[in-house]
């Protein structure tokens, strides 16, 4: 995995913009679809989206967790969170 770190500041609407290397490097363009989940007391992980099916997601996070240094009870707990608000709807 390629590590591209970068600091990144938001804008007054809380828009922020992804580094165009690593847009390049997720082939994302501007149609390109993400999944994002609020990790408590953590932050926000974005993650580029391939298939409609985002409980496929929650479960290969959960897997990589201590990899990308969130804890995995924090994971569940947001899973658990966006499935009680309908989250899990297919786009």
């Amino acid at each position: 995995m390629k590590r591209i770190p970068k600091i990144l500041q938001a804008d007054a609407r809380g828009q922020i913009v992804i580094p165009k290397e690593m847009r390049s490097a997720l082939s994302i363009d501007e149609h390109t679809g993400f999944v994002a989940y609020l990790i408590d007391g953590e932050g926000i992980f974005l993650k580029k989206m391939d298939a409609p099916n985002l409980a496929n997601h929650t479960s290969e996070l959960k897997e990589k967790s201590s990899k990308i240094g969130v804890r995995k009870q924090n994971v569940e707990k947001a899973e658990q969170a966006y499935k009680r608000e309908g989250g899990f709807e297919e786009v």
